[in-house]
């Protein structure tokens, strides 16, 4: 009844229609005063009449878009109440009626791979469309980590790879207190074909992981990356599904609801951060300290390597280097490792680089001419708002020549180091800078509300979850958090075998992101370790699930970076997970106990493939008091058995690689996965 009462209703106005633009034409026929009245009048009408008949879609739809291939394949957007929507795909037609809120939906019957297409949603037409496997990335700062990043470490595969095939599309970021939204912001990268122009912004992991599938299916990739670095779990969570078990989240995130708090504490901190930087800019000697010509010799010598500066405002550092003719005047590029917090960095009194915080690697370009043979100066003003400017250790700091100076794997040829002593001098110190600021995207439930739920139910293949970093501070409940957040995604698909991939957290002492670096040690007596906790936490929820496998990287990171580099090899991983998860491939991943036996004075643990033969380091076991002591010897490993020497006690527990940056862990499949850290007891 109510679609017949909708039909009819389209064709009236339909008809009502016809007449504004019969009547229009009759007047214009006969001009005079009141016929232009009536004119004015009824074109009025006529642009809300055609105004009232617009059928939007969400952002995702939009020309060079991916369709999942072997699944239902909803499309929907927004109507008119009562409108007709004909949507027209691979030679046939779908026609539904918008509700009474304007929601229209049709579902696409499962196709094969294929395309390109075109589709037509009423007088929209939408090109290049390919159906092919979709993938959604999600998480916190290294789903964002960007090809940029990582171009040193692939720059010819980066320089000569494309392929149309893989398309890219990055979900622009938002927040929202007020409950869900039902659309995201429109984005740059939008369905964008892989080539280096297009991906260079993009997700690293994003770009090698469609490669990789599209390479081992032959079939069309669409990556979807929706990430926001810095990011805890809870933000990307329902408020139903916290409502129960963290009642005090749901109210945290209640508590930014105040739109006028939040503008207020976002415009006191703008305001406090641009007096203070206009306080600062005026009591420094910007136009002196960088110049060539400076004397520097009253200055303090520092050694780079045990120098911190916990003053707040800034300080100069300065380093003279001798530049041969055969070096001058040639384009360069400058490596300054990675520096805590901000820098502007200075050659010969010319600004050459400016990064704003602490994580990307200064990678300073040189243009042509502006080295000069002989003495030349690097200067870098170090601002800091709090913990210590220093630099960090492990980084390459050197001038860089030639075709491959982009390069670092492997390092450019033709390079001159940089020495480790600077010549320093504190620039002006200030008083601490006011701090009002609103971080919605780390208040529970805003990004969940934001953009996760309005890509439901864009059809997929799985989803990829990188992420923890933020959460190792708390790492209980990070196990339910994922389990949970893992659900109301599915909920919200309508697909309660959605495959997951987890990404466990790399390897990387968590002590260096802080503002006051620790000495870089590798403790060798057990020790509480949040990251380790963390990686559990991971491992549990995903041998917990029937639909999820774990990407374990725990060989993949660095000790002084969070951001670690090497993210095609963490995608082939993730591609391996969802060989098993989504292709049911017959794929080994990381090795995984599955029994434990103790005879005697061994500890056997037995695994479910075999492993790399030879000592194996970072085993522990507990008392029972559940405190854990180092073994005595290391351990043997064997075809799928490592057997562990039973210590004079009776144990309790035994664990491996519970460290934050375990880096003599040396347990490997045969075909060189590593083995993820765990905590398992001992049965009595």
């Amino acid at each position: 009844m109510l679609q017949m009462l909708f039909k009819l209703f389209h064709k009236r106005r339909k008809k009502q229609k016809t007449a504004i633009q019969s009547n229009f034409f009759s007047i214009f026929a006969t001009p005079n005063k009141t016929n232009m009245k009536k004119l004015l009048f009824l074109c009025l009408i006529l642009l809300c009449a055609t105004a009232e008949a617009k059928i939007s879609l969400p952002q995702l739809f939009q020309s060079g878009m991916v369709l999942q291939r072997g699944k239902p394949i909803p499309i929907w957007g927004t109507a008119d109440p009562g409108e007709l929507v004909t949507v027209r795909f691979n030679k046939k037609q779908y026609v539904t009626t918008a509700s009474f809120d304007g929601r229209w939906r049709v579902i696409l019957p499962k196709m094969s791979a294929g395309g390109p297409y075109t589709m037509t949603v009423g007088d929209q037409v939408i090109t290049n469309v390919l159906v092919g496997d979709v993938w959604l990335l999600s998480g916190q700062s290294n789903i964002d980590v960007t090809i940029e990043r990582v171009y040193p470490q692939y720059t010819r595969e980066i320089d000569t790879y494309e392929n149309d095939q893989v398309r890219l599309f990055r979900v622009q970021n938002e927040t929202a207190v007020h409950g869900v939204k039902t659309d995201i912001l429109p984005t740059r990268i939008n369905w964008k074909p892989l080539n280096k122009q297009n991906a260079w912004l993009f997700s690293a992991v994003g770009y090698f992981l469609g490669k990789r599938m599209q390479e081992n299916t032959k079939v069309p990739q669409g990556i979807i990356v929706n990430s926001w670095g810095g990011t805890p779990i809870e933000a990307w969570i329902s408020a139903d599904s916290l409502h129960n078990s963290y009642p005090a989240l749901v109210k945290k995130a209640q508590f930014f609801e105040s739109d006028d708090y939040v503008k207020a504490q976002m415009k006191a901190n703008a305001e406090a951060n641009k007096q203070w930087n206009e306080m600062l800019d005026k009591a420094d000697f910007v136009s002196t300290y960088p110049m060539p010509d400076y004397q520097d010799t009253d200055w303090q010598t520092i050694n780079q390597n045990d120098w911190t500066w916990r003053g707040v405002g800034s300080v100069w550092l300065r380093q003279h280097i001798i530049i041969n003719k055969e070096h001058a005047g040639k384009p360069a590029r400058l490596l300054l490792g990675t520096l805590f917090d901000q820098d502007i960095t200075y050659l010969n009194g010319q600004q050459i680089g400016h990064t704003g915080y602490q994580y990307p690697p200064r990678r300073y370009d040189i243009p042509e001419g502006l080295l000069r043979e002989g003495d030349n100066v690097i200067a870098i003003r170090f601002i800091n708002k709090y913990g210590a400017a220093h630099f960090i250790p492990e980084k390459p700091y050197m001038l860089c020549f030639g075709d491959d100076r982009m390069s670092q794997n492997p390092m450019p040829k033709d390079v001159i180091p940089l020495s480790n002593q600077w010549k320093m001098c504190v620039g002006a110190e200030m008083p601490q800078c006011p701090g009002g600021d609103v971080s919605l995207q780390n208040v529970p439930t805003t990004l969940y509300n934001a953009v996760v739920h309005p890509l439901a139910p864009y059809a997929i293949s799985g989803v990829v979850w990188y992420q923890g970093e933020s959460n190792t501070g708390n790492p209980a409940p990070y196990a339910d958090y994922l389990k949970k957040m893992m659900g109301c995604w599915r909920d919200l698909w309508k697909d309660q075998q959605m495959p997951f991939c987890i990404v466990q957290l790399a390897n990387h002492d968590g002590r260096q992101q802080s503002g006051f670096p620790q000495p870089i040690t590798y403790p060798e007596n057990p020790v509480r370790s949040g990251w380790a906790q963390l990686r559990e936490a991971q491992r549990i929820a995903a041998k917990n699930d029937p639909y999820a496998e774990l990407a374990v990287i725990n060989d993949l990171g660095e000790t002084v970076d969070i951001h670690p580099l090497r993210k095609k090899e963490a995608a082939e991983r993730i591609g391996l997970c969802f060989d098993r998860l989504v292709f049911n491939k017959k794929v080994k991943l990381s090795p995984e106990v599955i029994d434990i036996k103790v005879t005697g004075n061994h500890i056997q643990l037995i695994l479910d493939q075999p492993i790399e033969e030879g000592d194996l380091y970072t085993f522990e076991v507990a008392d029972q008091g559940n405190v854990f002591h180092n073994l005595p010897i290391a351990a043997i490993g064997k075809g799928n058995v490592i057997t562990l020497l039973n210590p004079a006690f009776t144990p309790t527990a035994v664990r491996y690689a519970w460290k934050d940056d375990p880096k003599k862990a040396n347990v490997r499949s045969l075909s060189g996965l590593p083995m993820s850290s765990f905590e398992l007891k001992l049965k009595k």
